[in-house]
């Protein structure tokens, strides 16, 4: 399958477009067609992986790695992803948990799927490959996670220090020797702009290889869309109706991997983007220019986003706001709605919620009843509520439990370096923890 870049025609291979990362224009890969499916096509899918296997199939028809593919797909979805249907009146509602890999959070899907594909493409001791990864909160300690102590590869996670929860940075900050962790003293808008910067820059690129984690690479997209297409088989198959979904979203990676499965023609019904109170995506659909702005520190820290990537890819596959506002709409959710929304969510279903998939149950509730109750929903669980427990806890009133894998990691010890947010220094910081 042939991949092309956003911003012009540059194309390439899947391997190419895994490895790369971001276009050598600037640009985002899309693939240039995607395949159509039915659901008949997966009528001996019963598993997540047997899911994956069947939707990855045609992107990998040419790839080096197409002979691993299920091996790839079981190493990925080891963990449940499940659908907790949520005790409402009138209509369905559903919780999609994608809360139960390693580090907690849905970033481990394709983390550990990008994980499992460049360590077969490029691994190389000798002359390793660096992954660059700029982070909200959840990204990076899932692609650190995915990638720590493989043979061959390099990880750099770049956070806005200061600005994600205790956990949050615990699991940023404690791996193995392969991985650099750089405390940013910016936001999440600057670590991304020294992502895409490193990317560009030929020189540093080709001393470090570097190559992206973030939802700009295609390979932490296309595992995104398993579980939508999953989720949305299942409930047609045992209701006959599609699912809509509501996706909480700030750089719109998991919103985008939603509209690639409904595009590619899985039985998914209508869209929501729920955001925090930067609400760029919100303004853009409802008639404002598209100008990035500085981020907004709020309580769903991972959706503190000001100038969302993925966006490029949304507007280059649709056309412009009035085409998208066509096929989905967006609520902003502030930080008291938010706390609001965890303490009802706990009152009325006995569940803790984190801050980001409030956001999700509060645009659920805010729709007209007619949409709430004639038509099924499938709210997105994003994260664990134990990893926001400074948050969450006080709200309900209740100790959140850790999950096993969670205790793990937050009981290893953290090193970090504090950065500059300048392409110098994060220059300086690579120069003095790698060798090459």
């Amino acid at each position: 399958m042939i991949f092309q870049s956003t911003r012009g025609k540059q194309r390439v291979s899947l391997d190419e477009a895994l490895v790369m990362g971001l276009a050598g224009d600037g640009g985002l890969f899309l693939p240039l067609e995607l395949p159509q499916f039915s659901t008949d096509d997966f009528a001996a899918a019963k598993t997540v992986a047997e899911t994956a296997q069947i939707l990855l199939r045609p992107f990998f028809a040419e790839s080096a790695l197409a002979p691993e593919l299920d091996e790839i797909t079981r190493e990925t979805f080891r963990f449940p992803l499940p659908v907790t249907r949520l005790p409402v009146s009138g209509g369905y509602a559903g919780l999609l948990e994608l809360y139960h890999g390693p580090t907690a959070a849905f970033k481990d899907v394709g983390a550990g799927f990008l994980a499992a594909c460049l360590t077969r493409l490029q691994g190389d001791t000798d002359n390793p490959l660096t992954i660059l990864v700029a982070t909200s909160g959840d990204t990076g300690g899932a692609v650190a996670a995915a990638f720590n102590e493989r043979p061959g590869m390099r990880v750099v996670v770049l956070y806005p220090d200061g600005r994600v929860s205790e956990r949050q940075a615990h699991q940023l900050t404690c791996w193995g020797d392969n991985v650099l962790s750089l405390a940013v003293q910016g936001s999440f808008d600057d670590c991304q702009a020294l992502v895409k910067g490193a990317l560009a820059d030929k020189v540093l690129s080709a001393q470090y290889r570097f190559s992206s984690a973030n939802s700009i690479n295609i390979g932490r997209l296309l595992p995104q869309c398993i579980y939508y297409a999953h989720s949305s088989l299942e409930h047609f198959r045992a209701t006959g109706r599609k699912p809509g979904f509501i996706v909480p979203t700030g750089n719109l990676g998991n919103g985008f991997a939603a509209f690639l499965a409904k595009e590619m023609g899985l039985p998914i019904g209508d869209m929501i983007l729920a955001t925090n109170e930067n609400r760029l995506i919100t303004d853009f659909l409802g008639g404002a220019e598209w100008l990035p702005r500085p981020s907004i520190q709020t309580l769903a820290s991972a959706m503190d986003v000001g100038n969302p990537s993925n966006m490029e890819r949304l507007r280059s596959m649709f056309g412009e706001a009035g085409e998208i506002r066509q096929r989905t709409q967006a609520i902003s959710v502030s930080d008291e709605i938010i706390q609001k929304e965890i303490r009802r969510n706990y009152n009325e279903f006995h569940l803790a919620t984190c801050p980001h998939t409030a956001t999700a149950t509060f645009a659920w509730r805010e729709l007209d009843d007619s949409e709430r109750t004639e038509k099924d929903w499938i709210m997105v669980a994003t994260a664990h509520p134990a990893k926001f427990e400074q948050i969450v806890e006080p709200i309900i009133e209740a100790e959140v439990p850790l999950p096993a894998d969670l205790a793990d990691i937050l009981s290893r010890p953290r090193h970090f370096v504090k950065i500059e947010p300048d392409a110098e220094a994060l220059a300086k910081a690579l120069s003095e923890n790698f060798s090459n």
